[in-house]
């Protein structure tokens, strides 16, 4: 899959296992910086790193943290999306992911925020890679 996003999830929490919910969780940090292509279009006089890209950081951090024994898992829904806040230009995007475990798979809830508050939620929902005829 190819994407416009150049900015990169760097982990600053290793993912932790909840024994009891049988949730894991981990912490990154995104840059985003002014160097990223989609400004040039949105918008040129007030750049704002669209949602989608949002979306596209939360889910390299997700698949960057998946639980052990999940890896044939693929990107099956995006549940649900809300975005609160703006993301700018030098903003850096502080994403906590929480992989819980579902009877058709997995769903991921991710809180995004930056040093002005919380921008988005986002929930993905992965399961089974369908099987190729």
């Amino acid at each position: 899959m190819t994407s416009p996003v150049l900015a990169v999830a760097r982990p600053v929490r290793e993912p932790v296992h909840d024994e009891e919910s049988g949730a894991w969780t981990a912490g990154f940090t995104v840059a985003v910086t002014e160097h990223e292509p989609v400004f040039a279009g949105h918008y040129p006089d007030f750049p704002i790193f669209p949602g989608v890209c949002v979306m596209e950081c939360v889910r390299r951090a997700a698949e960057s943290a998946r639980p052990p024994l999940t890896e044939g898992l693929r990107l099956a829904a995006v549940e649900s999306t809300r975005f609160t806040a703006a993301v700018l230009p030098g903003d850096e995007l502080t994403i906590e992911v929480t992989w819980s475990p579902r009877a058709d798979g997995w769903r991921c809830a991710a809180k995004v925020a930056t040093a002005r508050g919380r921008t988005a939620s986002v929930r993905l929902r992965y399961g089974p890679e369908a099987a190729t005829c």
